[in-house]
């Protein structure tokens, strides 16, 4: 069987164009830095300058490129361009010193671009601002995706964008806002750009200072949860009006962004009848009743607040907290308002089993996605039917219409390919003389872009004790959980690369 040729030139063009992009936004943060006058304008004006002409120069040599793209080249461009852009971010915190280290460096990075929200920072709040800034920035990129944020600006020169669109987002079903993907991808992150916004504006009136306020949006729309305070949200414990609005902005960020797209054309009816965001929002209810009534007569939270001590004697405090807990765990996003491990031991193991549900197909949260588990959960009773009328045809039903079989496969290949990953993960962690909590919550948090995990690396803790190898297996784990396994492992069999 001979090698499949490849479009090589529109490849390597697109990482240009993805450079482009991160120099820009690297710029943003230069400005940032500019106003506050943090010190190191100099160096995040570099990095930002480097990074635009290593994109502009690879532009440039494949200016010649031949328009056409299949679904090889879509997968490469965006495994590799993730790698790529996170390899160039990394240019911000080395040149300003933030973070000596290329393997932090890296670690911190991906984390942000998969918006997962570890971090290997010991002491945030002496990070100057413009590198706070682009930290945060990073998760925003990463949100929604670099890929979509392309094809939103540029009508890819010609180039069709479905096979990247796709490969950015390959979830059970792809719902298009509009027939030409370019308008579909403008109008997610048109409301992408309206909630970071508004969300900007509300915390800033509750009583955040306007870089927290910024700070904070960008990484609760993206379900990222990198914050400006090292005890994060637990800073404003005495502040619920902050909570409560993140709360909100975090349920959002969770959400299927076509249905913020059905509520701005007022079809309410249409979110209503949707299966997965009636899952959705009943997981949410169930898990914070459930953890509330825990908190509120089991809980010793004099021992579990972080920064400021919580009052939980009330049962609207005991509920906030379940709520904002449960939401931060489920759409992924990792803020923290308390260590919940230290609540009651089946708490610590119920916000275990939440790392794998994720929010809703089409939102920025990783882990499996509410879509899959409602496919899964519907398929397994319907065995039970099948098998009392085997020669029945019982298709599986979602939103009213029947599910394909290939779908249905689908899922339960993903599930399967989930969990083998987790177990590989925890064991490969195990090999770093791990306990067999940290390493199991290590490979949960990681794979599913969660962000706190559990033991020696608790909501409480960062990364910065885990050993290069060990960051680097997680940087790996964080990029084929952002990009829902297949996008990644496909690129690691030999069939790929071959034309049968």
């Amino acid at each position: 069987m001979s090698r499949i040729k490849l479009n090589y030139k529109i490849i390597f063009h697109f990482f240009g164009l993805l450079l482009l992009f991160n120099g820009g936004f690297m710029l943003t943060a230069t400005l940032i830095s500019l106003i506050y006058n943090d010190g190191v304008t100099i160096e995040l004006f570099l990095a930002g300058i480097v990074t635009l002409l290593i994109g502009a120069i690879a532009m440039y040599r494949t200016k010649d490129h031949r328009k056409e793209m299949n679904k090889r080249e879509g997968y490469i461009v965006v495994a590799f361009g993730w790698i790529v852009m996170s390899l160039t971010g990394t240019l911000p915190y080395i040149a300003t010193g933030a973070i000596p280290s290329f393997t932090n460096a890296f670690f911190e990075t991906m984390s942000g671009y998969t918006t997962t929200g570890a971090s290997i920072l010991d002491n945030i709040e002496i990070i100057p601002e413009g590198v706070l800034f682009w930290r945060s920035m990073t998760h925003w990129i990463g949100g929604m995706g670099i890929i979509v944020l392309a094809i939103a600006i540029l009508p890819l020169l010609g180039v069709g964008g479905m096979q990247l669109f796709t490969a950015e987002a390959p979830g059970p079903s792809a719902d298009k806002l509009h027939p030409r993907i370019t308008d579909t991808a403008k109008r997610l992150w048109l409301i992408y750009v309206g909630y970071t916004v508004a969300e900007t504006i509300l915390l800033q009136i509750a009583g955040m200072s306007f870089f927290d306020a910024i700070n904070h949006a960008l990484s609760t729309l993206s379900t990222g949860g990198f914050s400006t305070k090292n005890a994060s949200v637990a800073y404003w414990n005495d502040n619920p009006a902050i909570q409560y609005i993140i709360i909100f902005f975090m349920f959002l960020a969770g959400t299927n962004f076509v249905l913020s797209y059905y509520l701005f054309k007022g079809k309410v009816v249409k979110i209503l009848k949707d299966e997965e965001f009636k899952l959705y929002s009943q997981f949410i209810l169930i898990f914070t009743a459930v953890a509330a009534v825990l908190i509120y007569f089991r809980a010793d939270v004099s021992i579990s607040s972080i920064d400021h001590p919580m009052v939980l004697g009330e049962a609207e405090s005991a509920l906030r907290h379940a709520l904002f807990q449960v939401l931060t765990v489920v759409t992924t996003t990792g803020f923290v308002s308390a260590d919940y491990t230290l609540w009651t031991p089946f708490l610590t193991v119920f916000f275990f089993g939440m790392m794998f549900l994720g929010g809703s197909a089409g939102s920025t949260s990783g882990g499996v996605k509410v879509m899959r588990q409602l496919i899964l959960i519907k398929n397994s009773f319907l065995e039970f039917k099948r098998a009392l009328h085997p020669n029945a045809i019982i298709p599986v039903r979602y939103n009213g219409k029947s599910v394909s079989k290939d779908i249905v496969f689908n899922v339960l290949g993903f599930f399967i390919l989930y969990m083998l990953s987790f177990i590989i993960g925890a064991a490969v962690f195990s090999m770093f003389q791990m306990d067999f909590t940290s390493a199991i919550g290590l490979s949960a948090s990681s794979l599913g872009n969660v962000g706190p995990a559990l033991g020696d690396f608790g909501p409480v803790n960062n990364y910065g004790a885990l050993p290069p190898l060990g960051k680097w297996w997680a940087s790996f784990l964080m990029l084929i959980g952002r990009l829902e396994l297949f996008t990644v492992l496909i690129l690691l069999t030999p069939f790929f690369w071959r034309n049968r």
